[in-house]
C-alpha cells in the first residue's frame, strides 16, 4: 500500500476516534510504519486534535523522534511509546493509543480481568495483555522498551489507569479491534453496574490470538463503509 493511502486510511481513523471522543483533548497518537522507509513511521503531529486531522497534516518521523517530512513535532510520549514499540516489533506496523472512555473506566478497576461473558470477549480475550503497573506519564524510553516488552505478539495492550493501545499489521485490522475492544468495554461496564451474576462461557470457546481475525469479521469492508461515510460528511479527511 502506498503512502497516500495509508495517510488517507490513518487520517479516516482519527476522525472517527473524534467522533466517538475517544481521545483526550490534544492528545493520544495513531501511527503506522511507511513500508518501503525503515525505521519510519507517519504519526500525528503535537497540536493537532483528532477532529482536525487531514491525510496531510501527518509527519514522517525515524525512529529517534525526528521530523523526516511534514510540519510539526512528535509529541514526547508519542516517541516514547511508538517509536520504541514500532523497533522493537516490526510486524506492529500499526499502533493505535486512545483513552477510549468504556476502556479507561474499566482500566482504573485494580487489576481488573475480563471475563468469558459476550461473543467479543471469545474473539478478543486472548489477544489482550494487562499492564497492571503505572509508572505515571510515559516519559522515557526505558518505560516505552518496558511496554514493548510487555506486548510481545498480542495486539491488545490495556493499560492500568490509562486506557488501551491496539497494535495490528495493517490500519483495517487494528481500527476493526479497536473498534471491538471499546464496544466490548461498553458492554462489560453495562452488564457490570446492574449488578446481576454475569456468564461465564465455557473456555473451550475462546479462539487463539495466532488466528487471524479475518476468519470472523471483515476489516476492509469497515474500514470501506467509513471512507464512503466520510467522503460525504468531512470530504476534507483525505486532502
Amino acid at each position: 500500500m502506498d503512502e497516500q493511502q495509508l495517510r488517507r486510511d490513518l487520517a479516516a481513523v482519527f476522525r472517527v476516534c473524534a467522533r466517538r471522543d475517544w481521545n483526550e483533548n490534544l492528545g493520544n497518537h495513531l501511527s503506522v510504519s511507511l513500508p518501503n522507509e525503515d525505521g519510519h513511521f507517519l504519526v500525528n503531529p503535537r497540536g493537532k486534535h483528532f477532529r482536525q486531522v487531514r491525510a496531510s497534516d501527518l509527519i514522517v518521523c525515524d525512529l529517534d523522534g525526528n521530523t523526516v517530512r511534514g510540519e510539526g513535532k512528535i509529541r514526547p510520549v508519542a516517541f516514547h511509546i511508538h517509536a520504541r514499540i514500532h523497533k522493537a516489533h516490526p510486524n506492529a506496523a500499526v499502533l493505535l493509543h486512545v483513552h477510549s472512555p468504556y476502556a479507561t473506566a474499566l482500566s482504573g478497576i485494580d487489576m481488573f480481568r475480563f471475563g468469558r461473558v459476550f461473543n467479543a470477549n471469545l474473539l478478543l480475550n486472548d489477544r489482550i495483555v494487562y499492564d497492571d503497573a503505572k509508572n505515571g506519564s510515559v516519559s522515557g524510553v526505558e518505560e516505552g522498551d518496558r511496554l514493548a516488552s510487555l506486548l510481545g505478539n498480542k495486539s491488545i495492550l490495556f493499560m492500568a489507569s490509562h486506557g488501551v493501545l491496539v497494535a495490528g499489521g495493517d490500519i483495517a485490522t487494528a481500527f476493526y479491534e479497536l473498534c471491538m475492544f471499546e464496544r466490548l468495554c461498553m458492554n462489560t461496564l453495562q452488564a457490570m453496574s446492574t449488578g446481576a451474576k454475569l456468564r461465564d462461557l465455557p473456555e473451550s470457546l475462546l479462539i487463539p490470538s495466532h488466528v487471524p481475525i479475518q476468519k470472523y469479521v471483515d476489516p476492509e469492508m469497515h474500514m470501506t463503509a467509513w471512507h464512503d461515510m466520510l467522503s460525504r460528511e468531512e470530504p476534507d479527511y483525505c486532502h
